[in-house]
């Protein structure tokens, strides 16, 4: 059995079979077709393709139709991998063949696609974070002018953006009414419609996985720094960014209007925690929440 790896660029998928071959093929539907063929004649554990900004996604979504065991793979994870085999050096070719490894030796999470009310809602959760941070670009620019009519200008602008923002916040309240099971969890206070939909769109394993698994998949899972008789302060890294601060963000509302995690957040500042830190562990708290709340919408939805 062989790990397959693929490294994606726009123009061209470089593909290794490891220890065995490789090729290269365009990253287009003919592209896919001749790499489909070509891979027939391995027996393969799994296919690692590192994520590149949208370019991997047609080639994703067509392999894995095709049937192959298909993972994507976060690349600054890869190259760790590399670093840790010895393996300074970096071209495409160089990095399809650590995929490749990587897929020989590690159990990776195989790839699960999105349905399609959760590909219609990504695009709109997509466009809302683009649209916020324009805004956010536009009023400071706004701070900067002095000119009355350029003023005016920015403020009609800054209108406008707002009242776009509020449409794509109904349009993706309304696409969440209609998955109930996404609705229920977001009874809790602070877990709105925005929070609810990143998690929909960018965390599928929800109420999947358990609690801790999950908090480590997003980046909320304290990372212990030990060594003999030092210790140093646990800190969280990596993840999924987007879901992190979505959910800093409802960590915040949740502190003040939700009981069970504003009376958490007390006691732990209490204790002498610092804010960032109980802010932290209400996140995570959350996350917990909300993944066996889709636990059980899961297992309800199950016919007996």
């Amino acid at each position: 059995m062989y790990g397959i790896g693929i490294d994606v660029s726009q123009a061209t998928l470089d593909v290794a079979v490891h220890e065995q071959a490789f090729r290269q093929f365009s990253n287009d539907k003919r592209g896919f077709v001749r790499l489909i063929q070509w891979l027939k004649q391995w027996p393969i554990t799994q296919v690692v393709l590192g994520a590149s900004g949208g370019y991997e996604r047609a080639a994703l979504e067509a392999l894995h139709e095709a049937g192959l065991p298909m993972v994507r793979i976060n690349p600054a994870r890869a190259r760790r991998f590399a670093q840790a085999t010895g393996r300074a050096a970096k071209t495409d070719r160089l990095d399809a063949a650590v995929l490749a490894q990587m897929a020989h030796l590690l159990p990776l999470t195989r790839y699960v696609p999105p349905a399609p009310w959760q590909r219609r809602l990504a695009e709109f959760a997509q466009c809302r974070r683009h649209l916020v941070q324009m805004r956010v670009s536009e009023m400071q620019r706004l701070r900067q002018l002095t000119d009355p009519v350029l003023i005016t200008l920015k403020q009609r602008h800054l209108a406008q953006l707002s009242e776009d923002l509020k449409q794509l916040d109904k349009a993706i309240a309304e696409q969440l009414a209609a998955q109930p099971a996404w609705k229920n969890i977001g009874t809790l206070k602070g877990a709105g419609p925005i929070l609810v939909s990143t998690l929909a769109c960018e965390l599928p394993e929800l109420g999947t996985l358990g609690s801790k698994a999950i908090a480590s998949l997003v980046g909320l899972a304290p990372m212990n720094r030990e060594s003999g008789t030092w210790q140093g302060k646990r800190s969280i890294t990596g993840g999924r960014a987007v879901v992190r601060e979505a959910l800093y963000m409802a960590a915040l509302t949740a502190i003040r209007y939700e009981p069970r995690l504003r009376d958490f957040y007390a006691t732990l500042k209490a204790k002498g925690k610092a804010s960032k830190v109980a802010l932290v562990a209400v996140m995570r708290k959350m996350l917990v929440i909300l993944n066996a709340r889709m636990r059980d919408a899961q297992s309800e939805s199950i016919p007996a």
